[in-house]
């Protein structure tokens, strides 16, 4: 393993494995906002009509409490949103954890050792 660490071509697949991890998180993220988020906000139709009306952080609190379902949607997506958005700046700002780092090594090694039939071979590639 430690002589792949300095191959160049190994160096750059762990990189696209990195990238693709990050674009599958937000593919995630938009998911969750593109099919929940719409459901939830449509459970609290009425609600917002009120609060448009008559805004008070006290009705987005009632609101909330007697819409269990559409508030844990909610809830949901905005901490998904939130733990990518930190996931992702930590790694800008701080580099990839070490731990983080050979797992993405460990997992390139293995799909070069699978090969062809791997389903991220060619996304690595």
């Amino acid at each position: 393993m430690q002589n792949l660490e300095k191959d160049p071509v190994f160096e750059q697949q762990v990189q696209k494995l990195h990238r693709l991890t990050v674009y599958a998180r937000w593919l995630f993220v938009g998911l969750l906002w593109i099919l929940i988020a719409p459901i939830c906000l449509w459970n609290l139709r009425e609600e917002i009509y009120l609060w448009r009306q008559y805004f008070t952080w006290v009705a987005v609190r009632y609101a909330l409490y007697f819409n269990p379902l559409a508030t844990l949607g909610l809830a949901f997506c905005i901490g998904m949103t939130v733990a990518v958005l930190v996931w992702q700046s930590r790694n800008i700002l701080f580099g990839l954890p070490k731990r983080d780092r050979e797992h993405l090594e460990k997992l390139v090694f293995h799909i070069r050792e699978q090969g062809t039939t791997h389903p991220l071979w060619k996304w690595i590639q």
